[in-house]
């Protein structure tokens, strides 16, 4: 199946435990993928020809790959079940969490579109590459998981009781999912303390923006809070500048903590409309060859704006704070981001199965490889454990004075205003000084 770049996953979330995962809109499984396999051992030969001919690291994690390929082409498979337990342990070899096989059931659940009403506890989780512990990206604001105070980074060690030692993100999906209003589980370690969150399974409805007007000393200024990039996201984000636009701002607040990331187009998108020219970001696939992304002149606006970001703001998230730091089009406020700079496409194999892998790395437009480094704010400011779980008690408070990192960016944006009114008034002086002569 042709992958666009919509169909680029650019996330640190290996899965979206609302009982999907986050992908490209419109990913489908067409007829000819469908009837194509004859025997599980011809679907196994598919995955091994897809990751030789894609996968980012040409050295396959110094894996002698054809050798894999003879090892497990000469076994017996007698079931699509015997396939699929020899796919995952053929690219457990890869030593990559994001590159995974999907059977029916799970490429099913991937494929609901990101914009649609989604079920399940509402958290998004990675398999750490080092530890192999499910790590928690970020929960989704407004579902069962955030509103019971699980957190970015936090550790899910047991779900109903059953250890997570050796569990990849797939089984951990299979055991969190369930029927609305049924319960599960989890036990999370945080700072070497276990803590057990009972969750009520709910109707999950993601809207990725949202937008407002906020007083300050310098006048009226447009806060915006984007959730994730989701399939809708670019065109919300553009709806809601284009308000705030009409409503006279005089500065923007961009606010990305906890953002675990999703479409890469998506980034991209909204990337240019804060930015009139530059590079957005270089993607570079094993080869070599890269692929860069500009600005393309399209910039909504170029008010002054203020990012915040934190230990959850992931791939897409990074891309786009990346670009807005290097570009010196932003400030970045908060704390260093998450730090994952692959991309991957899914795509269909089989008789309805799937497969995510990894098929790039990413890069700033300065050349960074954010990779497991993250991205550092400009401004540093944070949070105490006591100040983030007064702002989950009481979310009223996220985006005002009692929210520190806000107030802190809203305390930057004062000045990058003051600094843009002062320069446009020196021009003004300049020009009626030159006109005069």
């Amino acid at each position: 199946m042709a992958i666009t770049k919509r169909g680029l996953i650019l996330s640190a979330t290996a899965v979206v435990l609302t009982a999907v995962t986050v992908t490209g809109a419109g990913i489908h499984l067409s007829q000819s993928q469908a009837s194509f396999r004859q025997s599980p051992k011809e679907l196994v030969d598919e995955v091994w020809q897809i990751i030789d001919k894609s996968y980012v690291d040409g050295t396959f994690n110094q894996v002698d790959w054809k050798a894999v390929r003879n090892d497990y082409l000469n076994r017996t498979y007698t079931s699509d079940e015997e396939a699929y337990k020899a796919i995952r342990e053929m690219l457990k070899k890869l030593d990559d969490p994001y590159t995974r096989f999907m059977n029916p059931e799970e490429f099913r659940n991937m494929q609901i579109d990101t914009s649609g009403e989604l079920t399940g506890v509402g958290i998004q989780l990675t398999q750490d590459e080092k530890t192999k512990k499910l790590v928690v990206i970020s929960p989704i604001e407004d579902t069962p998981a955030f509103q019971a105070g699980i957190l970015a980074k936090d550790i899910i060690t047991k779900i109903d009781g059953k250890s997570t030692e050796g569990m990849d993100t797939t089984q951990a999906v299979n055991l969190i999912r369930g029927p609305i209003n049924s319960q599960v589980t989890l036990t999370i370690l945080r700072e070497n303390k276990e803590i057990d969150f009972k969750l009520k399974r709910a109707k999950i409805e993601i809207h990725p923006v949202r937008s407002s007007v906020n007083k300050s000393p310098m006048g009226d200024i447009g806060y915006i809070r984007l959730n994730q990039f989701s399939a809708n996201a670019a065109s919300e984000m553009r709806d809601a500048i284009k308000s705030l636009e009409q409503k006279k701002v005089t500065g923007y607040i961009l606010d990305l903590r906890s953002n675990p990331g999703g479409l890469l187009y998506g980034s991209i998108e909204i990337a240019r409309m804060w930015l009139k020219e530059g590079t957005i970001v270089s993607t570079v696939d094993r080869l070599g060859e890269t692929d860069r992304q500009t600005a393309n002149q399209r910039a909504i606006t170029d008010k002054p704006l203020v990012v915040l970001v934190d230990g959850g703001s992931a791939s897409a998230s990074e891309i786009l704070s990346g670009a807005l730091q290097d570009n010196k089009r932003a400030v970045l406020v908060g704390t260093k981001t998450f730090g994952k700079g692959l991309v991957q496409s899914v795509r269909g194999v089989g008789n309805g199965s799937g497969m995510a892998v990894t098929i790039a790395k990413y890069f700033t437009p300065n050349g960074t490889d954010i990779n497991h480094a993250g991205i550092e704010p400009d401004v540093k400011v944070e949070l105490t454990d006591a100040q983030k779980q007064e702002l989950r008690s009481d979310r009223t408070k996220i985006a005002t004075l009692a929210d520190p990192q806000y107030a802190k960016a809203l305390d930057v944006l004062s000045k990058e205003i003051a600094a843009k009114q002062g320069n446009n008034n020196k021009a003004e002086t300049k020009a009626k000084q030159k006109s005069k002569k």
